[in-house]
C-alpha cells in the first residue's frame, strides 16, 4: 500500500503483516526506496515493512529544503506515527540512513525499539578520511555535477553511461539534497551516543572499505548495547546486492530482541 501524502510528507510503502513486528527502511545519500525493495522483500514474510524515500529524493523530490539530518529525523518520526500508530519500529538505516536512525533513537525512544545500521559514515570525526565518494562530491561546485561525480564513484563510468538521458536528469536534480544533507552532517554530529538506548546492530560488508568497518566497531565502543557483524561478499551496497544475507543478521537480531521490537501496541 502507497502513501501519495501532500507534497509537505515523504513518499512511502508499507507491505508486510499489519499484526507483525514493524520495520521501517532508510535509504542512503544519493538513493532512494526502491534500491532497498529486494531487502523489503526478504523481510516482509515476518515483518511489517516501510519503505520511504528520504525527502530530496525518488518520489520525494518536492520535499525540502531544508535537507539536513534534523529535517530527516522529522519526516522519520511522523512516518512512524503515521504508518504504525501508537508502536515502537525497529529502524534499519543503510548508510547516511543509519545517522537518520540512530538520531530518531536519540530524540524519539518513544517511537524505536531498536536500530540495524549498514555501513553508517561517521564523518563529523577527525579521523574519517577526505578520499571518500561523499567528500568528492563535495568537492564539485555544481550540485548536479556533484551528484553524477558521486554516482560514478559509485557505480562505475559504464553503469552510469548507460543509463537513459532521463534517468541521469533525475539522479543529477537528487545533487542539491546530497550536497546540502552531507555538509551538514560533516558540520555536526546528528546524535548523541548517550541518548541512545535501544540495542543496536552494526553491520559491515566483508568488502567494505576500512573506514566503514572501523565506523561500526566504533559505535560499538561508543554506544551501550551495540554490537557490529560482518556481511561475508559484500560491499558497501549490500543491502542492494546482498539482500539474503543483509537479511540474515537483521531477522536474528530483531528476533532475538523481540520483546524489544513487540509487535503489540505499547
Amino acid at each position: 500500500m502507497a502513501d501519495r501524502s501532500p507534497s509537505t510528507l515523504v513518499w512511502s510503502e508499507v507491505a508486510g503483516d499489519a499484526a507483525a513486528a514493524p520495520v521501517v527502511l532508510v535509504h542512503g545519500s544519493m538513493d532512494r526506496s526502491a534500491g532497498l525493495l529486494r531487502l523489503s522483500r526478504r523481510l516482509d514474510a515476518d515483518f511489517q515493512v516501510v519503505r520511504f524515500d528520504r525527502r530530496g529524493y525518488g518520489r520525494s523530490t518536492g520535499v525540502g529544503p531544508p535537507w539536513t539530518a534534523s529535517a530527516n529525523v522529522e519526516d522519520l518520526a511522523g512516518l512512524v506515527e503515521r504508518t504504525v500508530p501508537g508502536r515502537r519500529a525497529a529502524i534499519v538505516g543503510h548508510s547516511y540512513g543509519g545517522n537518520i536512525a540512530l538520531a530518531l533513537a536519540g530524540t524519539r525512544p518513544d517511537l524505536v525499539s531498536g536500530v540495524v545500521v549498514y555501513e553508517t559514515p561517521l564523518s563529523w570525526f577527525d579521523w574519517w578520511p577526505n578520499s571518500t565518494a561523499g567528500a568528492a562530491a563535495m568537492g564539485v561546485s555544481d550540485p548536479g555535477d556533484a551528484a553524477e561525480a558521486f554516482m560514478r564513484r559509485l557505480v562505475g563510468d559504464e553503469v552510469w553511461d548507460r543509463l537513459p538521458p532521463a534517468k541521469q536528469r533525475d539522479r543529477r536534480l537528487e545533487g542539491q539534497a546530497m550536497v546540502a544533507e552531507l555538509a551538514d552532517l560533516r558540520r555536526q554530529p546528528p546524535w548523541r551516543a548517550d541518548d541512545i538506548d535501544v540495542p543496536v546492530l552494526a553491520l559491515y560488508g566483508e568488502r567494505g572499505r576500512p573506514h566503514h568497518r572501523a565506523a561500526m566497531q566504533h559505535l560499538v565502543e561508543m554506544l551501550p548495547d551495540c554490537r557490529a557483524d560482518m556481511v561475508r561478499g559484500a560491499g558497501h551496497a549490500g543491502p542492494h546486492t546482498h539482500a539474503d544475507v543483509v537479511a540474515a543478521p537483521i531477522a536474528q537480531f530483531l528476533t532475538t530482541d523481540r520483546a524489544r521490537v513487540d509487535p503489540s501496541a505499547d
